[in-house]
């Protein structure tokens, strides 16, 4: 279903948008409000390829998608919007994660970070398995070996993994995110050999 056609079936005039990867602190568009939790019934997942923002045709970065499991949940950041500002931020997001990244559109119930907190439907953007750039799984290594040396248009592969641990560990510090964490360690190994690499072979004067 296109984000458009869920927004024509809503009754009120704003709505919530559920961002579990770049959009949690690289929104790009105007809001009235955000905030932090999580949804339930899926896993943040790196099996995603970008040869766009991340990557390009030649070594295509890894980013995340949505893999659906009833024991799981994924945080993040919902951003909700009104007014004038949801036709903007879906027209801006279709271009962004649409047609760059490939991803469908659903609506799913947003639990804010907090006790007493009614769940919120919000759209989220996942990529699907039938996606020319899903590459499915791998070890944690193997990713962490692409993203450490990956960039697109949008900037290295290395930078989003990083940030997104970073908004875990600072928002979300109780959750534990063992695919997220390891390959970020892993990245980071393959960083650290390559430095030690370079400075082993310093270029002559």
């Amino acid at each position: 279903m296109k984000p458009k056609d869920i927004v024509a079936g809503k009754s009120s005039s704003s709505l919530w948008i559920f961002g579990y990867g770049s959009l949690v602190w690289k929104p790009d568009f105007k809001f009235r409000r955000s905030e932090v939790g999580y949804i339930q019934g899926y896993k943040r997942r790196f099996w995603h390829g970008d040869n766009f923002h991340r990557g390009n045709d030649e070594l295509p970065g890894r980013v995340v998608t949505l893999i659906e499991d009833d024991d799981e949940s994924t945080w993040g950041m919902a951003f909700e919007v009104t007014g004038s500002q949801v036709e903007e931020s879906l027209k801006y997001l279709t271009v962004r994660e649409t047609v760059c990244g490939g991803y469908v559109t659903k609506m799913v119930d947003f639990f804010p970070q907090g006790e007493n907190q009614p769940p919120v439907q919000a759209l989220v953007y996942i990529a699907t398995t039938e996606n020319a750039l899903y590459l499915g799984p791998a070890s944690p290594e193997e990713i962490g070996a692409l993203i450490a040396v990956s960039r697109g248009k949008t900037g290295h592969n290395l930078e989003y993994l990083l940030r997104l641990a970073q908004f875990m560990r600072s928002c979300c510090p109780d959750v534990e995110d063992h695919h997220l964490f390891s390959i970020e360690a892993a990245a980071l190994a393959v960083v650290s050999c390559l430095i030690a690499t370079s400075s082993s072979y310093p270029l002559s004067e």
